[in-house]
């Protein structure tokens, strides 16, 4: 059930999608199917899916991303449960491995232009505009004017990003729609 202040407001919000575990392109749109069937939530478009190079611990297979745009009413702290509880339906495991390999790893980038930092959860992301695997995919379906945190827009962010093992794994353009 959506909480009071977010009750009536739909927030435009990103989701960055990973995996590479247990056929990650799967995984992916499966999750994809997962986030259009959250309460309250609106699935209004998805990027392509790349390949790419895992960061963290060595030895790991390179990992499946992409990025969703939804349009919510759960309020932040909901939708980070929400998500959560997508992951373990997938088999995540939390061991308290730092960027190791995952079946399924599900982290809000943006919702709206608020900042929350709470236990567990800071929004925006705090590695967004570091992490080609992140940008590259929003910029398929986000505004490239999109403001960033930094004061950079995501056109910015983009040109000047390291694209070196950040590969699309299909052809056709993503489903476009801006939260």
């Amino acid at each position: 059930m959506p909480s009071p202040a977010h009750a009536h407001h739909p927030i435009a919000t990103y989701i960055a999608l990973g995996s590479n575990l247990s056929q990650p392109a799967k995984q992916i749109r499966t999750a994809l199917t997962e986030l259009a069937g959250l309460p309250e939530t609106a699935l209004l478009g998805a990027s392509r899916l790349y390949r790419t190079a895992p960061v963290g611990p060595p030895g790991q297979p390179d990992y499946v991303n992409a990025v969703a745009g939804l349009r919510t009413r759960l309020a932040p702290r909901e939708l980070l449960t929400a998500l959560q509880e997508i992951e373990a339906a997938h088999g995540r495991r939390r061991d308290g491995t730092r960027w190791g390999p995952r079946t399924l790893d599900l982290d809000i980038l943006l919702y709206g232009d608020e900042q929350v930092i709470e236990p567990g959860l800071t929004i925006p992301h705090p590695e967004l505009t570091r992490r080609a695997f992140v940008l590259i995919p929003l910029a398929d379906i986000a505004p490239l004017t999109l403001l960033l945190p930094g004061g950079r827009t995501l056109a910015e962010l983009v040109a000047c990003c390291e694209r070196t093992g950040v590969e699309p794994l299909d052809s056709p353009g993503p489903v476009r729609a801006t939260p």
